[in-house]
């Protein structure tokens, strides 16, 4: 009764807020390269050369950044030099090895090709069969070739990883830390923010996602050959599906296998979001008190926490009366 009886009486409606909501930030300043709220810039050279030369502190992104142009930057900024022979000496020899591997099957390829060029200029024209051997193409170079240059790779990511381990940092879980674990290796976010549950379920619509990609590819490829086979003019093609009905499933399956490099880039992206978003919620305070509380109060115009006091209901400098609402979450 009283509340309508307040209500009922009032000439006018005025909205007060006190001015701390409006002034709060969100991403306070922690050290002196932060930037609060939205205003953080993604990277900068004057931080980066500046946390390489050990003037200022670097941030986890400017680091991580630099470290995937440069390796060794991360590993610089912490001090730990003694790991730098180990990354570039490994990157090197690995990738270095590699591509003399893969350099010997290109050339054993390139031989057997001319071989056979001149094998069938030399039977064109003579009519004989060409009397050499074919060489052979050095296919175990090519693999050998492949995991070398895989463990180059592997050696690059290693000094992303460790750069990311052992950055410096009082805050935990850290934002930028459990985003680019999950950017490293999926599910390796949420293990850090104490989510284990999740893992299984990212882990599951990856592999899943992989798994009809690498079907819908291999099926796509299959009728896309039988298509080309069918509708060659040159060709003696006797296989019982029609070039139409391969060309039909060809476009299914190719669309299909669109479909699956979407929803794994989807699933991937969504674990990096979601380790970063509750890094940030972890210590976010959830109260089970939701109240609200209505009173009447004198609302005075000159309160310094007052918006826009204007005129109120009995003069332009005079106090009024009216509720107060007091909303706990």
């Amino acid at each position: 009764m009283l509340v309508v009886c307040l209500t009922g009486t009032t000439l006018t409606c005025h909205a007060q807020f006190k001015e701390k909501a409006f002034t709060q930030t969100y991403n306070e300043k922690t050290d002196s390269t932060a930037v609060a709220d939205t205003a953080d810039k993604l990277f900068s050279f004057k931080e980066y050369f500046g946390g390489l030369s050990h003037k200022n502190t670097m941030k986890i992104g400017t680091m991580f950044a630099g470290s995937v142009f440069l390796p060794g930057t991360a590993q610089i900024y912490n001090k730990d030099y003694w790991k730098l022979p180990i990354v570039y000496g490994g990157i090197g020899a690995f990738a270095g090895t590699g591509g003399y591997y893969m350099h010997r099957y290109t050339k054993s390829k390139k031989a057997y090709e001319n071989f056979m060029s001149e094998k069938s200029a030399f039977e064109t024209e003579t009519g004989i069969p060409y009397p050499h051997v074919a060489p052979e193409i050095d296919y175990r170079s090519r693999t050998t070739g492949a995991w070398l240059l895989a463990g180059a790779g592997l050696m690059y990511w290693g000094s992303l990883m460790d750069g990311i381990v052992c950055y410096e940092s009082n805050k935990y879980p850290h934002p930028g830390r459990a985003t680019l674990y999950s950017a490293l290796l999926p599910g390796l976010g949420q293990i850090y923010n104490g989510e284990l549950y999740k893992v299984p379920i990212y882990w599951g619509g990856l592999m899943v996602s992989i798994h009809c990609l690498t079907l819908y590819d291999t099926n796509y490829k299959r009728f896309k050959r039988i298509h080309n086979e069918a509708t060659n003019p040159d060709g003696n093609y006797t296989g019982p599906v029609s070039g139409e009905t391969a060309k039909w499933y060809r476009d299914v399956y190719r669309r299909y296998r669109d479909y699956s490099i979407v929803a794994t880039a989807l699933v991937y992206l969504l674990q990096v979001i979601d380790a970063n978003v509750f890094a940030y919620m972890h210590g976010f305070e959830v109260s089970d008190d939701i109240t609200m509380n209505i009173e009447p109060a004198v609302i005075a115009p000159d309160n310094t926490y007052a918006m826009n006091p204007g005129a109120g209901a009995f003069g332009p400098e005079q106090n009024a009366l009216g509720l107060r609402v007091g909303i706990r979450f």
